[in-house]
């Protein structure tokens, strides 16, 4: 599974919107909308974010994994 596919699952897995999740990362809609669907690469930075809010690895996140770890604590 692709990176853009996991995010959306996570997303809509959560009953979240685009929106919600955009305001999250402080970027506009649209620029999510276009990390979901694969037309824009989404940055590190924001990807961990993402991987800390759902409290999954960065690996099951980026689908090198699909075994869904807890994302790491210090």
């Amino acid at each position: 599974m692709r990176y853009n596919e996991r995010i959306r699952d996570l997303r809509e897995d959560n009953s979240l919107t685009q929106q919600y999740i955009a305001d999250l990362l402080h970027i506009g809609q649209r620029t999510y909308a276009d990390y979901e669907s694969g037309k824009t690469r989404i940055p590190v930075d924001s990807l961990l974010i993402l991987a800390k809010y759902y409290d999954v690895s960065v690996d099951y996140i980026s689908g090198v994994s699909n075994i869904k770890t807890n994302y790491p604590s210090k």
